[in-house]
């Protein structure tokens, strides 16, 4: 009734508890409406952007008929783009360049790079080695746009950031499944699938006007840190600080489950579905919903996590989605209770995701805050690239059976850290106290 009475009276300020930063030009208010359009266009941003990333890996089918793809060449369309994100991260983390570049300003560059990456592929050459180097430039550009995007939502929320980046996450695992959406309308090509080329040229536009909306229409929020020096060292600082390490293992074993899960899972449905006779477009928008439903994993998790703390809602999420790991493989035979399962894993796999990036922004330099966040993510993107590659070997060797359950080791280890961070006494700095 409080805030209502403020919004009849011309007011929309909601004051919260005073946070502990010298730098905030009002730590005991933050404007509401400012705030939240902001999220909201960046979310929106985020979700058109994130598209690149899976564009190349939705239209395997097309390009195996076309191309002739070996299970290799496969894989290395999603690795490629972990590679390229990897060093863009590793060459922004020692420029300090989230820190020191306004952060919609670089975002809106790296966006629009990518796009015309991802787009040169359908536009300028029809050979493998091409697409892999522009889906690794892709991925280079990237990694301008996942950091410097929690880095701003950082500057808007304080007791909320759970919520905040799990917003984004959100959007950003939306955007990673909306490729496999395109990709599921029943048109004229290989397979009875749209043309790639049209699912590579559509998703590069989208990211374009993500572009736009970074350049114009987002700002940062009240919570910005002055820029700081440059300082090259803090890059590998990062771990040697022991919160902020155990709140990146739990990132690291998160992450080796992840993108393995999303690469090959898609690919696990249509094989299952083939083998039912089962309509192989269901299979893809199936591919799509187990993407897709961990957006709404995030927001949950990031509301949870403010209330009742970061490691309890990492290590719930890390057991539920260790378990979908496990047992996954042997619903083979029976696509009905596979999809079921996969949504539920799908919900879970990334639910935890924000609240790694959540406890590294609230536990580091605030200073160095996006370097930090860059870190983090250059280190699970580098993970990601074994994790991706080992499921197709596996898959052959001990069959589908027990080729996923490997993926299970990297929640072991992300429950393991998450559990140890929370012993610490620096662990009450997370969440406003909540562990």
């Amino acid at each position: 009734m409080v805030f209502i009475s403020r919004i009849l009276a011309g007011s929309t300020t909601l004051h919260t508890k005073p946070t502990k930063s010298d730098n905030d030009p009002d730590p005991y208010s933050v404007s509401i409406l400012p705030k939240w359009r902001n999220l909201g266009l960046l979310a929106l941003a985020a979700l058109l952007a994130k598209g690149l990333w899976f564009s190349g890996s939705a239209v395997i089918p097309q390009l195996t008929v076309e191309w002739g793809l070996s299970d290799a060449q496969r894989a290395w369309m999603t690795m490629s783009v972990q590679a390229g994100f990897v060093l863009g991260a590793m060459l922004s983390a020692i420029l300090n360049l989230a820190d020191r570049i306004s952060a919609h300003y670089l975002f809106a560059a790296s966006v629009m790079v990518g796009a015309a990456a991802n787009s040169a592929i359908a536009i300028l050459d029809n050979s493998v080695g091409f697409a892999f180097l522009m889906r690794f430039l892709t991925g280079m550009a990237i990694a301008g746009v996942y950091p410097p995007a929690m880095k701003l939502v950082a500057t808007w929320c304080r007791e909320d950031r759970g919520l905040g980046i799990g917003l984004l996450v959100g959007a950003l695992t939306l955007g990673s499944a909306m490729p496999h959406l395109l990709n599921g309308f029943p048109l004229a090509g290989a397979n009875g699938m749209p043309p790639w080329r049209s699912v590579l040229v559509a998703i590069s536009a989208l990211a374009i006007v993500s572009g736009v909306i970074a350049l114009f229409l987002i700002r940062t929020g009240p919570f910005t840190e002055p820029s700081p020096p440059f300082n090259w060292r803090f890059a590998g600082d990062v771990f040697k600080h022991k919160p902020t390490r155990l709140a990146n293992f739990g990132y690291l074993g998160h992450m080796w489950e992840l993108y393995a899960m999303w690469t090959w899972v898609p690919i696990f449905l249509m094989l299952t579905y083939e083998r039912a006779e089962w309509n192989l477009q269901y299979a893809r928008l199936a591919g799509f919903g187990v993407i897709a439903i961990g957006s709404i994993g995030c927001l949950m998790a990031g509301k949870l996590a403010d209330r009742i703390g970061r490691t309890t809602v990492t290590t719930l999420s890390l057991v539920v989605s260790g378990a979908c790991a496990l047992s996954v493989g042997f619903f083979l035979t029976t696509p009905g209770p596979l999809t079921l399962l996969c949504l539920i894993w799908g919900f879970t796999v990334v639910a935890d995701s924000a609240q790694f990036s959540a406890a590294v922004s609230e536990l580091t330099d605030p200073r160095y805050v996006g370097t930090a966040l860059t870190v983090q993510t250059c280190l699970g993107f580098l993970l990601t690239l074994l994790s991706i590659r080992i499921i197709q070997p596996l898959s052959e060797i001990f069959g589908w059976e027990y080729a996923f359950a490997i993926l299970s080791l990297g929640p072991a280890f992300g429950i393991w850290s998450m559990l140890s961070l929370r012993r610490l006494p620096e662990a009450s700095r997370m969440a406003s106290g909540k562990r």
